[in-house]
């Protein structure tokens, strides 16, 4: 039996793992640990470093991306499950002074 990848999501919210193994191409069967024990496995789409994002569940485009219970940006495209999340298919919220805010204007 082979080393087993994992991915962990910290927040029951979260629609994002982190990668915590090396050389994870696409194809690549991860399993996605939480806090309260629970595993599953997920093939992985895309290659994707170590620390990096993976969807736990399909993102619609425009759906808030969640990690650590905390939004941290917008799905720019569709994301399946198991897809690579990162610049290519996630505008980041956080630091926008280009953006409204809600009741503010940027």
């Amino acid at each position: 039996m082979g080393e087993v990848k994992i991915a962990l999501k910290v927040n029951d919210l979260d629609n994002v793992a982190t990668i915590f193994a090396e050389n994870i191409t696409d194809g690549t069967e991860v399993e996605i640990r939480d806090k309260k024990g629970n595993m599953e496995p997920v093939k992985v789409i895309g290659n994707v470093p170590y620390g990096h994002k993976i969807a736990v569940k399909s993102i619609s485009k425009g759906e808030q991306i969640i990690k650590y219970g905390e939004e941290i940006g917008v799905a720019t495209s569709d994301i399946k499950t198991g897809e690579y999340v990162h610049v290519h298919n996630l505008d980041s919220m956080r630091g926008r002074g280009d953006l409204e805010r809600k009741g503010e204007q940027a």
